[in-house]
């Protein structure tokens, strides 16, 4: 048996266009492959074309691979029918996309003549920074022209974005919001059978079909492309049809058998969500060629049998086959097609590998993290229509009132998530009881009554599901606020912020982005409440994620104009934000002693904001204070406390640095700060090891050449228990005395 598959496979169709005879009665261009098909004989030669295309191009990967020239050998070899939804599908419908997605994207490319399919691929392949999609940055399938954002995850983690551009697709017309695609145009998805075992696949279903079963249109295709294996582990056969073929709130269709037959069921299904604005599973019978990747030894986990039998259902044979006997095509006209793809993509090749790579850092990482200082603070500052805001308002203005539960930073976030929604009609604020009950803590109350259920919406309890809306709905144009009940539920749903929402600008050089500010509660120090899935205190899994934006405001007016800020951030650069309100904080009042109503504020009128990296020093000794505390959220509060008693104990001047932005940490600000101190201390209130900030803002203090003693005081690697056993675990103000004591 050749070990050379991919010789193998080319060799058995170049044989057969050789060898086989026309058929006697040739089809007219607009007959159909048979009667009462959809598929044209026409259409059928174009399809073919574009499936060749994808092939040549796998090949020619192959090829590229074993001279050192590219970097990717994951073909679409065995998967080329998916070219018949690229062919039916709109230019308007966003298309999420698996990674053996060649024949699609070629058909795709069609709709925009403008766009080079062979050229681009190659240029992807290669990692060259001409790649129209990610300059260079990763082998993916996209394109802003053919509204594909482009998809790096193996394991149908882009699922549940898809059905958030579903959700946003079917909200459209309710919200009156013009969201780019057609007003009847479909979210589609492919995976593969292997992925739609995964957790994140199975939660974008399932969301999918709650959303159906409430009422709400939900235009999503689901496409598996089934192809019985998963690298190198089998998936039982029909699985994905006693999967999912019978589920309630989900159509399935099964798309096998020939060209025609396929087509005409991918037409259906297509129409159906079309028309219905319903979610429909199609699943496609497909095959893999060639082992996993060009890496993959295929013979070590099938039999020359297996191996072989596949390539018998090599799709584009049987298609050549099919055409060729009905008289859709001579094997003369697929010779032709298939010569000069050849030549075409060689050419391309050729071309390709003299362009030149992403080099520099800077280079690199600019779609990572964009700015505009001049368009984030205009937007940040600017101010709701006055008689509007005096409507929704009433009599009094949050400005206006003395009354100390409205001076809260509960209630100040309520009040500036008020005037920020009737400024931005394009804000949606969703997550797990936040419309009717207002929020656990009642952040969100009032919100669902005054702007309606259509831009605050109850969700499922399920964080995955509410970070994928979120980046749907933001694909889509608008501005989502979801939120997460609490801090150590963010980490079920992490790779949602981490593989996919904060890589989108970066993998497609910026054309697309998914904006959103995530409202996260969180932190400790909950009295007599919790334990630790309501008392967590580790941020390391979100300061690690490049481009994510991590504010934490401490005060309530701060918290006003952070959360501006943040919004115009995530409007105007398309950032992802993260803000984690320290929970312990909410409904604070007071500082030193009960009742002093030391930690309440008034709220900042519109037009007040604050932007990323600006920090508060709090400095009672005109910049002459012995030691420099470094702190955040809890930390502060606690932080201000330490620094009344060294001074009126020990004669000890402090200044206390209120870091407001934990990613990236404002390290010019620690330092100018730093510079007139005599030691330092770092106040975190996360774990101790990797948990926080400490070890950055430590390191950074000795790099940067500070000489004077830095200290950390930090809370224990441990989970957080409840009841009074907390605080032996967490920092608290006579921790921060201490330290500074024995500096």
């Amino acid at each position: 048996m050749a070990t050379d598959r991919v010789s193998v496979v080319e060799e058995k169709l170049d044989q057969y266009l050789t060898e086989a005879s026309p058929a006697p009665d040739p089809l007219a261009g607009d007959d159909p492959l048979r009667p009462g098909s959809r598929l044209t004989a026409a259409r059928a030669v174009r399809l073919w074309e574009d499936q060749a295309a994808s092939r040549a191009l796998d090949v020619e990967a192959r090829r590229l691979k074993a001279r050192g020239e590219s970097f990717y050998t994951i073909s679409s070899a065995g998967h080329e029918q998916n070219a018949v939804l690229g062919a039916q599908l709109s230019l308007g419908d966003p298309c999420f996309l698996h990674y053996r997605s060649g024949g699609f994207m070629m058909a795709r490319s069609r709709l925009a003549p403008e766009v080079d399919p062979i050229r681009d691929t190659l240029l992807s392949l290669c990692a060259r920074r001409d790649d129209p999609i990610s300059q260079g940055r990763h082998k993916v399938w996209g394109s802003r022209r053919l509204w594909v954002p482009p998809q790096t995850s193996t394991i149908a983690s882009h699922l549940p974005k898809a059905v958030g551009m579903a959700f946003a697709l079917g909200r459209a017309r309710r919200l009156d919001r013009d969201l780019g695609p057609a007003e009847d145009a479909i979210a589609v998805c492919s995976f593969g059978d292997a992925s739609a075992n995964h957790a994140t696949a199975l939660t974008g279903i399932n969301s999918a079909r709650y959303a159906s079963r409430q009422g709400n249109p939900m235009p999503i295709l689901f496409v598996c492309e089934d192809n019985g294996i998963g690298i190198s582990v089998e998936t039982p056969a029909r699985w994905i049809r006693e999967s999912f073929g019978g589920m309630r709130y989900l159509r399935y269709f099964d798309a096998e058998g020939e060209v025609d037959e396929v087509w005409d069921v991918v037409d259906e299904a297509v129409e159906l969500c079309r028309t219905r604005r319903l979610p429909v599973f199609l699943r496609l019978d497909t095959v893999r060629l060639w082992g996993h990747a060009g890496s993959d030894i295929e013979a070590a986990y099938r039999t020359p049998r297996e191996i072989e039998a596949m390539e018998a259902r090599d799709p584009l044979l049987l298609n050549a086959r099919r055409l060729v006997e009905t008289g859709a095509a001579t094997p003369g006209q697929l010779r032709e097609i298939r010569e000069r793809i050849r030549a075409r993509v060689a050419e391309a090749s050729r071309e390709a590998v003299t362009r030149p790579h992403l080099e520099t850092v800077e280079d690199i990482t600019a779609p990572l993290a964009p700015w505009d200082e001049e368009r984030v603070r205009a937007s940040a500052t600017g101010r709701p229509d006055p008689e509007k805001r005096s409507a929704l308002w009433g009599e009094k203005l949050p400005e206006e009132t003395h009354d100390p539960i409205k001076r809260t930073m509960a209630a100040h976030l309520s009040s500036a998530l008020t005037d920020e929604m009737l400024r931005r009609p394009e804000i949606l604020v969703f997550g797990e009881d936040v419309g009717r009950k207002g929020g656990v803590y009642y952040v969100t109350a009032g919100l669902q009554k005054r702007f309606g259920i259509d831009r605050v919406v109850d969700t499922l309890l399920d964080e995955t599901t509410i970070l994928g809306v979120a980046q749907g709905t933001g694909l889509a144009g608008l501005l989502p606020v979801p939120e997460i009940q609490y801090l150590a539920y963010i980490h079920n749903a992490v790779d949602q912020l981490r593989g996919e929402a904060s890589s989108l600008q970066f993998f497609s050089s910026g054309q697309f982005a998914n904006p959103m500010v995530v409202r996260v509660a969180g932190l400790a120090y909950q009295k007599g409440f919790g334990g630790h899935f309501h008392n967590d205190n580790s941020i390391g899994g979100l300061r690690d994620i490049p481009g994510l934006i991590l504010a934490t405001p401490s005060r309530g007016d701060d918290a006003v104009r952070m959360l501006r800020g943040c919004l115009a951030t995530a409007a105007e650069c398309g950032r992802v934000v993260v803000f984690l309100e320290p929970i312990a904080l909410y409904h604070e009042k007071d500082l030193h002693q009960e009742g002093d109503g030391g930690w309440l504020t008034d709220y900042p009128p519109p037009g007040e904001a604050l932007l990323p990296g600006e920090t508060q020093l709090y400095d009672p000794f005109d910049q002459q204070g012995d030691v420099l505390l470094v702190s955040y959220a809890n930390g502060l509060r606690m932080s201000l406390q330490a620094q009344r008693i060294l001074e009126e104990e020990d004669r000890v001047q402090t200044r206390v640095l209120d870091l407001r932005w934990l990613n990236p940490l404002p390290f010019d600000a620690i330092r100018e700060a730093a510079a007139t101190a005599q030691a330092v201390v770092v106040v975190d209130e996360c774990r101790h090891t990797g948990g926080g900030i400490a070890e950055p803002v430590v390191a950074a203090l000795a790099e940067g050449g500070y000489q004077g003693p830095i200290r950390s005081v930090r809370a224990a690697d441990s989970f957080v228990p409840l009841g009074p056993a907390a605080d032996r675990v967490l920092i608290q103000t006579p921790d921060i005395v201490e330290a500074v004591r024995r500096l």
